[in-house]
């Protein structure tokens, strides 16, 4: 009786243990993926619901905000490698209440900004920015005429695509027409310079090949890869041929380069030689080879083996 008493109260101790620890678990849980939801804004809702008027003025106020702002557009604006002699037309995409256009005015050039929350536009009008806010959904398309950019400049706005908000939103559609009709508002050589916060590689690896496949070329230029708070990822984009000879800019804070290449070079329909340089006859005296140590019956080899027959009469 003892020992089965002991044994009951050994066994219900486990059982408390047990429970407390699932209990940690699930508030860990809970907690981690709260952080995680107001680390990422587009997984709370769309863009134009989740920047609603409160949201708008916190964002504007902000002043840690403003300074993040201002240094990845005067970076951006760096990396378009503009003319310094006379001014440039940028279209400054996911412009927002106008924190970034205030970085383009201040590098001598004009801008016009698109956004999708109707709250961060009337903040930007509001405060009287220099360059013309339009209401637009990017994932419908660029609505400017062909040619009519220098520059195109974006600030943690390209992977709000990349999430279907509603039935009707299909990330690989969406992208694919922005990057078509973006394509055809630059000027040919024209340069692209997108700021982005990829939740994955795959996600990156989509935004890449969904712009290569509308004809950009580019790459991924990275600042300070080592460093968990201040790496910033640039996807710089040409529309059209490159200047000849033209490499892109290394990274900041790393040793070495830390660029990555993309191209827009599309199969040809080729095919291309099996094995190497194995003539038709080699291949086919290795097939019947192999046929054999199989054991199978294999007509032996004579000097009209492999040879092309000529065409029936």
């Amino acid at each position: 009786k003892q020992w089965y008493q002991r044994r009951v109260a050994i066994t219900a101790g486990d059982c408390l243990r047990a429970l407390t620890y699932f209990s940690h678990l699930i508030t860990r849980y809970a907690v981690e993926t709260a952080i995680a939801s107001m680390s990422r804004p587009e997984h709370t809702g769309p863009p134009e619901l989740f920047y609603n008027e409160s949201e708008a003025t916190k964002y504007t106020n902000n002043t840690r905000i403003i300074e993040i702002q201002m240094t990845m557009s005067a970076r951006a604006i760096e990396l378009l490698n503009l003319p310094e002699d006379q001014p440039s037309f940028i279209l400054d995409v996911g412009c927002g209440s106008g924190l970034s256009g205030e970085g383009i005015t201040e590098a001598g050039h004009y801008w016009v900004g698109m956004d999708i929350s109707p709250s961060m536009l009337e903040i930007a009008v509001e405060r009287e920015t220099d360059g013309d806010v339009v209401l637009a959904d990017i994932g419908e398309g660029v609505p400017f005429r062909a040619g009519a950019f220098d520059g195109v400049i974006s600030i943690s706005v390209l992977q709000w695509l990349c999430n279907a908000d509603k039935v009707s939103h299909n990330p690989f559609k969406r992208l694919k027409r922005f990057f078509t009709m973006l394509y055809s508002s630059m000027r040919s050589g024209g340069r692209a310079v997108f700021q982005v916060y990829p939740e994955s590689p795959k996600q990156m690896e989509l935004i890449t090949e969904q712009a290569t496949r509308c004809g950009f070329t580019g790459g991924v230029v990275v600042d300070f890869p080592n460093s968990t708070k201040a790496k910033k990822i640039f996807l710089c984009l040409f529309a059209g041929t490159p200047v000849a000879n033209y490499r892109l800019p290394q990274g900041l804070g790393a040793e070495g380069s830390n660029t990555i290449q993309y191209g827009n070079d599309r199969f040809t329909g080729k095919k291309r030689k099996r094995n190497g340089d194995v003539t038709r006859k080699e291949w086919i005296q290795n097939k019947k080879q192999k046929m054999r140590a199989k054991g199978k019956d294999v007509t032996a080899d004579s000097k009209y083996t492999a040879r092309k027959r000529k065409p029936k009469f």
